[in-house]
């Protein structure tokens, strides 16, 4: 039975500041539809469990439903033919090709001694990347704990700590303790020589029967977004503690919002090493770290 467009499409965003350009368009462009806003984290979740049929969501969600055996073919769940319930909708995206900026782990010891991770609690995507890193050149699984969106981190007892988003953008304080800071972007492009795709818009395929003309909606959406950078720096950076300059700089030339051969490349790789390394749980909901869900009633503005 072919699928049946929603009367009302539910469709799921963040606001963190790299998502801007993607977002900020979205209630114009899609009048007619439920739009709102939560963690990439609780997207996926709503996503996967109906609530939603359409969001921006954590690539890590994609890739642990795609087919292990689609990775030596076709791009994960665009090109491929997985019987997947999810499908990339649009080329838009968040992604970068080198340093990031918004994605980092800080250690309090040497990465080689770290036993102990924690992980915001926005993170999907973002977690198990840094855990692919310390797998892989360290031979370490750290034990995981949660750096919930409120604490500081100096209030978290751990070596590492993974920080996304608006949060990781200003100077670590200098009560941390920092020995040594992970761009995640950097890291993954030095090692690969490849973008890496964070989040990206994806459907599902029992839900929309015009993911067509919603991808060319989204794309549309990105395209004015993208023009208006200036604009949303100089509106979304200073409430951070930006600069509007250093604001647009970041949107401008830290990340990219179209998903290319390359993303693609790139995107399929990490879901071929993280599967390997056991971090994609396939046809499995449950979340990629214990600290993947925010507290029930807490809300927040952004990925």
């Amino acid at each position: 039975m072919p699928p049946t467009r929603p009367i009302r499409r539910k469709i799921g965003a963040v606001t963190y500041l790299n998502s801007r350009p993607l977002t900020d368009g979205l209630a114009d462009a899609f009048l007619d539809d439920d739009v709102r806003l939560d963690y990439p984290s609780r997207l996926a979740s709503d996503l996967s469990a109906d609530g939603l049929d359409l969001a921006l969501v954590p690539v890590v969600e994609l890739l642990r439903r795609c087919g292990e055996s689609t990775f030596g073919g076709g791009a994960c769940c665009r090109e491929c033919d997985c019987v997947s319930p999810y499908r990339i909708v649009s080329d838009a995206c968040i992604a970068t090709c080198g340093a990031v900026r918004s994605v980092k782990v800080v250690f309090r010891r040497p990465p080689g001694a770290v036993r102990t991770l924690a992980l915001d609690e926005g993170s999907r995507t973002s977690a198990a990347l840094s855990r692919l890193l310390l797998l892989e050149r360290f031979g370490i699984e750290p034990e995981l704990v949660p750096l919930p969106i409120e604490a500081a981190p100096a209030d978290v007892d751990a070596d590492a700590l993974l920080m996304i988003g608006d949060r990781a953008m200003g100077p670590v304080p200098s009560n941390v303790g920092v020995v040594e800071v992970w761009d995640l972007g950097e890291e993954w492009y030095r090692w690969t020589g490849l973008p890496f795709v964070f989040a990206a818009w994806v459907g599902r395929r029992d839900r929309l029967d015009d993911m067509d003309a919603v991808g060319r909606t989204l794309s549309s959406v990105r395209d004015g977004g993208v023009a208006g950078i200036d604009e949303l720096a100089e509106r979304h950076g200073p409430p951070l503690g930006l600069t509007a300059k250093s604001a647009a700089e970041y949107l401008r030339h830290n990340l990219r919002f179209t998903l290319g051969r390359g993303e693609l490349a790139g995107m399929t790789l990490f879901g071929k090493l993280a599967r390997e390394a056991g971090l994609l749980p396939s046809g499995s909901d449950e979340p990629v770290a214990a600290a993947d869900n925010p507290p029930v009633g807490h809300t927040s503005p952004g990925h």
